[in-house]
């Protein structure tokens, strides 16, 4: 406990710039994945055979692109988008740098699963909008989106607790965040109780965004 105590107070300062490092990763990409991930998913749904616009060819393109981002290990991607990340943010390193590849990981996991919200909803309110003289474009706004929020919710709600993990991780190439604080302290200095701070501050985040998730899906449940 004392030694608890001791980290908390001499790296109280590195903990918390840690934490805001990891906060701002996880929100950049859980933007890009409502921004980005959200239209991909209704493209995949829609192009299909059983969509509003069955499009074969862009469908079978749109969905090997989604799976080859997707069959990337994240650290392996992280990698690879070194360069990348330097040509949009200016730099290799650091919590922006990472929340670019955290993007890229996102929005093809995110997109698969607003397909598969979609694809649960009753086809019945689908054809009474049609029948009602609703274009596709209403359809999408004004039944699939509705109808699916609860469940898009609550995959956003999963999609977030799991890349608190993903940028972990990538304090493993120099990204910062408590992943890069626990392995240079942590693990490369044996400073384990700077290890267990990182790990109960990241019990915690899971444990807000997940009380959060389900207020959400709850509000917009109207069952």
């Amino acid at each position: 406990m004392n030694d608890l105590m001791r980290a908390l107070v001499e790296f109280g300062p590195d903990l918390w710039k840690a934490t805001t490092d990891t906060l701002l990763m996880v929100g950049v990409t859980m933007v890009c994945a409502v921004l980005l991930g959200t239209p991909l998913g209704v493209l995949l749904f829609n192009t299909s055979s059983t969509g509003l616009h069955p499009r074969p060819v862009l469908n079978r393109v749109a969905s090997y692109l989604v799976n080859v981002l997707r069959s990337f290990p994240f650290i392996i991607l992280l990698v690879l988008l070194i360069p990348f990340s330097r040509f949009i943010v200016g730099t290799s390193i650091g919590p922006k740098a990472a929340a670019v590849a955290l993007s890229f990981a996102v929005i093809p996991f995110f997109a698969r699963m607003v397909e598969q919200n979609l694809r649960d909803v009753p086809r019945g309110m689908v054809d009474m909008a049609q029948a009602c003289g609703a274009s596709p474009l209403q359809i999408v706004l004004k039944v699939l989106l509705p109808e699916a929020m609860p469940a898009l919710l609550g995959s956003l709600t999963v999609t977030a607790t799991g890349f608190i993990a993903y940028s972990a991780v990538a304090g493993a190439v120099g990204a910062g965040g408590l992943g890069d604080l626990a392995i240079r302290y942590g693990y490369y200095r044996f400073e384990t109780s700077v290890m267990i701070w990182c790990v109960v501050i990241m019990f915690i985040l899971v444990q807000l965004a997940q009380f959060g998730g389900d207020w959400l899906v709850r509000r917009s449940d109207k069952r």
